[in-house]
């Protein structure tokens, strides 16, 4: 009974509760969202980075190494020489060195030419009825990459220059899916994974065209003989071409030279801690390569990140206590108001303590009816940042997960307010003089 007077009192006012209920929502949506989005992002970025000791790449910044060698958000920083790297590859400190090399895109999903043991680091199995690439232009695809695209086993797609979704679409060589990844929740499942060889072949073949591209154009300044060589060349990639289209999966199947061979980074291991400390000096003194810790550097971003989200954190504790205070100006002038009708209440039987009851019940319900519009609201703005960033990064956010104890301590903090806005109202209405009241009337 006291809790449905309650309902009723609080919309008794109802621009009031709107506006108390609406500044509730806004910093439980705001803090519910800051917790989502730190513990799911920082859970995403530990999860990708796990086993990863040192990453190996092209000088330039650290942080862009680790962004475009580990999480797969930005462009590399370069190239490396393939056998400069084997070299370090090959040290007594490394226990596992997997490389990468970037290629070409398809529909903005990247193509990273890679070894098996890639699939294995991130803990993904190939799905029932495919298997692991290994001859050239073969590849296996994420598992996100396969649900989007709508794509299968056996299927052929054509990848596009560079990074871009936009580039320019390379007809000459299909992509050939033998394999589908399990899904694992992390950033290989939107990727596209073929041998290091097929990065190099497309390469070489990109090369090929433009060199014909050259001769072509100077063919008028060239000697008879010139000329003549120049057509016998064409004429043996035009037998070539014609034979990638009529037999795709025999193309290339020879080995591809690793001489003069670049690739982009290469994930490192270590046998022990000396790699950590060694390692980053070792490669900058001894060659144009640089070694980035990827720990070190999504602390670093972390740091830069926690600026901002302190700061709207703090945001968010202020609008809940002028919440608190929006309540507590609310409870006390109805209280002035309704003081005959809690001194009738009285005189029909209702205790001090029920009274006492009345008002921080409806504080109460302010309080909680908030918390339960914030977490949905938060929740569906996450769920807008997560089809943004999907998009934009590869990087989906679950709305629907539930963080307990950050959660939990928001509800009891939320509470808390609810509790103190309403102390003094309460007690006031608790020490209500009836025949006082009543003769005033």
């Amino acid at each position: 009974m006291i809790t449905k007077i309650a309902w009723k009192n609080i919309w008794y006012k109802p621009l009031n509760t709107a506006l108390s209920i609406i500044l509730l929502t806004a910093s439980v949506a705001i803090i519910t969202l800051l917790i989502l989005l730190e513990e799911q992002f920082e859970k995403k970025f530990n999860d990708n980075i796990d086993g990863i000791d040192m990453v190996l790449g092209a000088q330039g910044s650290p942080l862009q190494l680790i962004l475009s060698a580990v999480y797969q958000v930005d462009a590399p920083t370069g190239n490396i020489n393939y056998a400069e790297a084997k070299t370090w590859m090959s040290n007594h400190m490394v226990k596992s060195a997997i490389p990468l090399a970037f290629g070409d895109n398809y529909r903005g999903f990247r193509i990273v030419g890679t070894t098996p043991e890639y699939l294995s680091k991130y803990g993904a199995t190939i799905t029932t009825g495919g298997k692991i690439f290994n001859k050239n232009f073969e590849v296996v695809l994420g598992s996100a990459v396969a649900q989007k695209m709508n794509l299968k086993i056996g299927d052929k797609f054509f990848g596009s220059h560079g990074d871009a979704a936009e580039g320019e679409v390379h007809e000459d060589h299909a992509y050939h899916v033998i394999g589908i990844a399990s899904a694992t929740g992390k950033v290989v499942d939107n990727l596209i994974l073929c041998n290091i060889p097929s990065v190099w072949a497309m390469h070489d073949h990109e090369e090929s065209e433009e060199h014909n591209q050259i001769v072509g154009e100077g063919e008028n300044n060239t000697t008879k003989e010139h000329n003549h060589d120049h057509e016998a060349h064409s004429d043996e990639s035009h037998d070539h071409d014609a034979h990638a289209e009529s037999d795709h999966h025999h193309e290339h199947e020879e080995a591809v030279s690793e001489e003069g061979k670049e690739i982009t980074a290469v994930l490192i291991k270590f046998r022990g801690k000396m790699g950590f400390i060694t390692w980053p000096r070792m490669v900058a003194q001894n060659t144009k390569m640089q070694a980035a810790s990827p720990a070190l550097e999504v602390n670093r971003l972390f740091s830069l990140f926690g600026i901002g989200l302190q700061a709207l954190q703090y945001l968010a504790y202020g609008i809940m206590f002028i919440s608190g205070i929006s309540i507590f100006i609310a409870l006390y002038n109805t209280l002035k108001e309704r003081k005959y009708e809690f001194a009738l209440l009285r005189v029909n039987g209702a205790s001090r303590l029920q009274l006492l009851s009345l008002v921080l019940i409806e504080s109460l319900l302010l309080c909680v009816t908030g918390f339960i519009f914030g977490t949905i609201v938060g929740r569906v703005v996450l769920s807008i940042i997560s089809g943004s960033s999907e998009s934009e990064f590869k990087m989906a956010f679950n709305p629907y997960d539930f963080v307990w104890d950050k959660e939990g301590y928001l509800l009891g903090l939320t509470i808390f307010v609810g509790i103190l806005a309403s102390v003094i109202p309460a007690f006031k209405a608790y020490g209500l003089n009836i025949s006082k009241t009543l003769a005033n009337a």
